[in-house]
């Protein structure tokens, strides 16, 4: 009987973050991401650089006793680096069973786009949507949803795995 009273209490909590999606900004692009990828919103911490791993992965930051790889999403989608200020956030996302810090410009909303106001991003060149899963209508505005699985290479998820362990 518990487990199905916790099957049910699982499948309530999915429903409820269901269509949710939290916005956070990149220079002038918003972008979205599931609700269910994130764990948190913290501010801008101390980073301890790492050796030899991608420049887009600033480094680790300790968590309340949890060392955490941390993300600079401007840095990933190849823009320009820009000095950390005072709305600089990092978001902290479970991916794989990893938990990863993505460093963004601000944080906006957390948003309800319904299934059906979600289009698949447009082949404009090879590649140039693979971290987009999709485009949320809302409004007169779009939102670029982020696949949080291919913010990561599998060299990045091996190097990660190793400063977590």
């Amino acid at each position: 009987m518990a487990e199905i009273i916790a099957q049910e209490l699982n499948e309530q909590e999915e429903d409820t973050q269901k269509s949710k999606y939290l916005t956070f900004n990149i220079g002038n692009e918003t972008y979205a991401i599931e609700i269910r990828y994130v764990t948190e919103i913290i501010g801008i911490q101390p980073i301890t650089e790492v050796p030899e791993v991608p420049e887009y992965i600033k480094g680790i930051i300790n968590l309340r006793g949890k060392i955490i790889p941390v993300m600079d999403v401007r840095l990933r989608f190849k823009k320009p680096f820009l000095e950390y200020a005072e709305r600089t956030c990092v978001i902290v996302i479970d991916v794989e069973e990893i938990s990863i810090g993505l460093i963004v410009d601000s944080v906006a909303e957390v948003i309800t786009i319904p299934d059906s106001d979600v289009v698949m991003p447009p082949e404009v060149s090879k590649g140039s949507s693979r971290f987009i899963k999709g485009i949320g209508k809302t409004g007169k505005e779009v939102k670029l949803i982020l696949d949080c699985n291919t913010l990561l290479t599998e060299n990045d998820i091996e190097d990660i795995a190793g400063i977590n362990s």
